[in-house]
């Protein structure tokens, strides 16, 4: 099912670069982030389908799928090739979308992410909370996923814009991203293929894609470079806004 995305576009003159939100979030996410690259770059922030203000497709909502939402709305926008920067989820969307579109690709930042698929027990950990959801709404799936997604320090807006934005989610968007991570495929053998400049980041504190998986992906990843922030977990770009725009802007101005 097609899907026109709602997004962003601080509408730069400089090389574009697509931000991609995690689960179940939108393109909040990224307002500090806009604000440090509006006027070096055009950045566009979709809403993936099912979140934000983008329409609810039925579920699964497929990772390929939403990388397809993501060129689809490049071509609106007459942007042939952008600088591809997906968090958790997003990360995914970011590997299907190199995975499919790879001259698209002029630059990769993957953060907080893997490449693996989900284990049998991530599996049915997603279907566990697809009946959660459906049984008690958005705001149970907020209390189940807050203690994982940030360290027990982050700051205060930043967890109650990670609520409000888990909060106004579609039950039925949560239900179609949940089942189309649990059904994403092994993006592994992807990795050495990928050619274009990367910057992996990663908070250390990360509880839900640790350190290791990020290790994982800059062994793998030709010429990768790694960035690790201290003392944050998994939603790095929110909790240590400062840090992580350091690292994106500067990896940006080389890539």
């Amino acid at each position: 099912m097609k899907i026109s995305l709602a997004f962003s576009d601080s509408g730069g003159a400089g090389s574009p670069v697509v931000l991609i939100h995690g689960f179940p979030f939108d393109r909040r996410s990224w307002d500090a982030q806009v604000a440090a690259l509006r006027g070096k770059h055009r950045v566009i922030c979709p809403d993936l389908r099912g979140h934000g203000a983008s329409p609810v497709a039925p579920p699964p909502a497929r990772m390929d799928e939403m990388a397809g939402d993501v060129a689809s709305l490049l071509d609106r926008l007459g942007i042939e090739a952008a600088a591809i920067c997906g968090l958790s989820m997003g990360g995914y969307v970011a590997l299907a979308f190199v995975r499919l579109f790879p001259k698209r690709v002029r630059a990769l930042v993957l953060a907080d992410t893997r490449a693996g698929a989900d284990s049998p027990e991530g599996r049915k950990a997603r279907h566990d909370m697809v009946a959660l959801v459906r049984a008690e709404g958005a705001r149970a799936i907020a209390d189940r996923l807050l203690p994982k997604l940030l360290s027990p320090s982050a700051p205060p807006a930043a967890r109650e814009l990670v609520r409000r934005m888990i909060e106004s989610t579609p039950v039925e968007g949560i239900v179609g991203a949940l089942l189309g991570m649990a059904e994403r495929p092994d993006s592994t053998d992807l990795l050495a293929k990928i050619a274009c400049p990367t910057l992996v980041i990663c908070g250390t504190e990360d509880v839900i894609t640790p350190l290791a998986e990020s290790r994982e992906l800059v062994a793998k990843i030709p010429g990768a470079t790694l960035v690790t922030i201290p003392g944050v977990g998994h939603v790095s770009n929110l909790e240590a806004p400062a840090a992580f725009d350091s690292a994106l802007v500067d990896f940006l101005a080389r890539a």
